[in-house]
C-alpha cells in the first residue's frame, strides 16, 4: 500500500455512525459502524446526545482505519456526510453542548411553523430557501433552543455559543475548535440560507430571531475546511469535503446531469432530481435545494423527503419483536402472494413530502383474523415503495417528466424483493450500484476532488458501477389496485388540516 493516498469518509447518520476508508479508485477497504442511543422526551420529540455522536464517530473511524490496514498519515483527506437538519448548539470556549441535539425527525416546533404560516411568511421562505415551513428544518429548532435553554439567547448575542448541523459540530471537534464552517448543502436546509445568493439571509435570521454571530461559514462542498488534529486519529489530516447525506448520495450515485435521479433508503427515504443551474419551484409539495456547490457554482435539485422508511423495519424488530433482523423481511415478503389488503402508513413522526403533515400519526390498516407477521413485514417494505411513488408522481406533476430510471442506495436496497416491488410500483427501472453506501462514497469523492486525486466529476462518474437493474414486471391493473389501497390508507391518517388541503 506504500505510495498510495487514501480517503476517510465519516458518515454520521440518524441511528448510527459509520466510517469507510476508500482507495484512490473509490473502492471501500475498511468499515466501522456503531449504533447510538435515540432519546424520545415527549410525543414527536427526538433527540441525540452530541457526546454519543462524537464518541461513536471517533471509534468507527479508528475501526475503519484498522480494518483497512491504513495508517492515518497515508490519508489524503477526510470527507464528512451527515444527517442534515439535526440541530446543535454548543459553547465556543469549551465545545460543550448547550443541550441535546434536536433531530431532523423532531416535531416540537410544529406550532411555531403554523404561526409563521399564519403570519404570511411561507412565500418568503419558499422564495429564498426553496423550503416549506415545517419542523423538519433546522431554523425553528434553533429558535426553540434559544428560547428554552436558560441564558442561551443572551449568550448567543454575546458570541459565546455556536450553532451547527452535525457536520459543523464534528468539524469543530476534529479541529479542536479552530474551524466553524459548513457547506452550502447543509446550509440550504436551515431556513436561514438564500439558495440563490448562497449566503445567510438577514431577513430570515430576523424572522426566527437568530443572531448572525451563531452561524458557521458556508463554503463549497469541496473545500479546505480545516485540519483534524493529530491527537484524534494519529496524524494531522485535512478535512476537504462536506455534504449533507442526501446530497452526498447524489454525488456518490454520479447524478451530475439535469434529470438524473437517486433515492436513498435509510431511516427515512429521500428522492433527489438534479435540475442543474435552475432552481425549480415545486407546486406539488417538493422542495428545492442545493445539490452541491463546487468552484463557487451551485447545482440545484428538487427533493422529496420521506420521514420514515427504514424506521418501519426497525420498529418491527425493536418494538414489536416480530423479526430478529432486517434481512428477515425479505423471506417473509416472499412467503405470501400479497398482504391481504394490509397497509402500514409509518407516520411515526408525521408525513413528509408531498403531504407535509406534522400531525399525522402512523396506522396499520386492513387487519383481519388471518393477518400474521408476514403480512405486516411485507406491508412495512411496501410502504417505502408506495411513498416513493407519491414523490415520483409529484416530480412528474412539476414538469420533470424525462425520468428513465432511478438509482437507489442505503441499507434497504440489499433486499432484492423490495427493489423489484419498487420498480413495479414506480413503472421505472431501478439500478443498484456495487457500492450501496453512496453517502460515504460521495463524501470521499468530494475530499478526493479537493485533494487533487480526481480531476473532475467525470472521474467520479467513471468509478460508479452497477450491481443489478430491476425492470418493472407488475401488470397495470394490479399496480393501480395496490396504489389505490395505499392512497386510501394515507387519507385515513392525515390530520384534518392536511386532509382539507388535498
Amino acid at each position: 500500500m506504500a505510495g498510495q493516498a487514501y480517503l476517510l469518509a465519516i458518515d454520521q447518520g440518524t441511528t448510527s455512525s459509520r466510517a469507510i476508508v476508500f482507495d484512490q479508485a473509490l473502492r471501500p477497504l475498511g468499515v466501522g459502524q456503531q449504533e447510538f442511543r435515540q432519546i424520545f422526551p415527549a410525543d414527536g420529540w427526538v433527540e441525540h446526545d452530541p457526546e454519543d455522536i462524537w464518541a461513536t464517530v471517533v471509534q468507527v473511524c479508528r475501526e475503519a482505519l484498522k480494518a483497512a490496514q491504513v495508517r492515518p498519515a497515508a490519508l489524503a483527506g477526510i470527507g464528512i456526510t451527515n444527517q442534515r437538519e439535526t440541530t446543535l448548539l454548543w459553547e465556543r470556549a469549551s465545545g460543550k453542548p448547550a443541550h441535546n441535539a434536536i433531530v431532523w425527525q423532531d416535531r416540537r416546533t410544529a406550532d411555531r411553523c403554523q404561526m409563521l404560516k399564519d403570519a404570511g411568511k411561507e412565500a418568503l421562505v419558499r422564495r429564498k430557501t426553496g423550503l416549506v415551513l415545517d419542523p423538519y428544518f433546522s431554523g425553528t429548532k434553533l429558535a426553540w433552543l434559544l428560547d428554552n435553554v436558560p441564558g442561551a439567547r443572551a449568550r448567543a448575542e454575546r458570541g459565546e455559543l455556536a450553532f451547527g448541523t452535525v457536520d459543523s459540530f464534528l468539524l469543530w471537534r476534529l479541529t479542536g475548535g479552530k474551524a466553524h464552517a459548513t457547506d452550502a448543502t447543509n446550509a440550504s436546509r436551515t431556513l436561514l440560507f438564500d439558495i440563490g445568493r448562497c449566503d445567510w439571509d438577514d431577513e430570515l435570521l430576523a424572522m426566527l430571531g437568530v443572531p448572525r454571530a451563531l452561524l458557521p461559514r458556508a463554503l463549497d462542498s469541496a473545500a479546505a475546511f480545516g485540519v483534524c488534529e493529530a491527537g484524534v486519529f494519529g496524524a494531522a489530516t485535512p478535512v476537504l469535503g462536506i455534504a449533507g447525506d442526501q446530497q452526498a448520495a447524489t454525488i456518490g450515485q454520479a447524478c451530475f446531469a439535469p434529470g438524473d435521479i437517486k433515492s436513498t433508503y435509510g431511516t427515512g427515504a429521500f428522492v433527489l432530481v438534479n435540475t442543474g443551474e435552475r432552481i425549480v419551484e415545486s407546486r406539488h409539495g417538493l422542495i428545492s435545494t442545493v445539490a452541491y456547490r463546487l468552484g463557487g457554482k451551485a447545482t440545484y435539485a428538487v427533493e422529496g423527503s420521506i420521514f420514515n422508511a427504514g424506521t418501519a423495519v426497525k420498529w418491527l424488530r425493536d418494538e414489536l419483536k416480530m423479526i430478529g433482523t432486517a434481512a428477515d423481511t425479505e423471506r417473509l415478503a416472499r412467503s405470501i402472494p400479497d398482504t391481504g389488503g394490509v397497509y402500514l402508513v409509518p407516520a411515526f413522526t408525521g408525513l413528509g413530502a408531498p403531504h407535509w403533515d406534522p400531525d399525522a400519526r402512523g396506522a396499520l390498516l386492513g387487519l383481519t383474523r388471518d393477518t400474521g407477521v408476514a403480512e405486516v413485514a411485507r406491508a412495512a417494505l411496501e410502504s417505502a415503495c408506495y411513498q416513493t411513488r407519491d414523490l415520483i408522481d409529484a416530480i412528474r406533476e412539476d414538469g420533470v417528466t424525462r425520468l428513465t430510471g432511478i438509482r437507489v442506495d442505503g441499507g434497504m436496497v440489499v433486499n432484492d424483493w423490495a427493489m423489484q416491488f419498487l420498480a413495479d410500483v414506480l413503472e421505472l427501472p431501478v439500478e443498484r450500484p456495487v457500492v450501496t453506501e453512496t453517502t460515504a462514497l460521495g463524501a470521499a469523492s468530494l475530499a478526493g476532488l479537493e485533494a487533487g486525486l480526481f480531476r473532475s466529476l467525470d472521474d467520479v462518474a467513471a468509478a460508479w458501477q452497477r450491481n443489478r437493474r430491476f425492470e418493472p414486471a407488475m401488470a397495470a391493473g394490479e399496480r393501480e389496485r395496490v396504489l389505490g389501497g395505499w392512497r386510501d390508507a394515507v387519507g385515513r391518517v392525515l390530520s384534518e388540516r392536511a386532509a382539507r388541503r388535498r
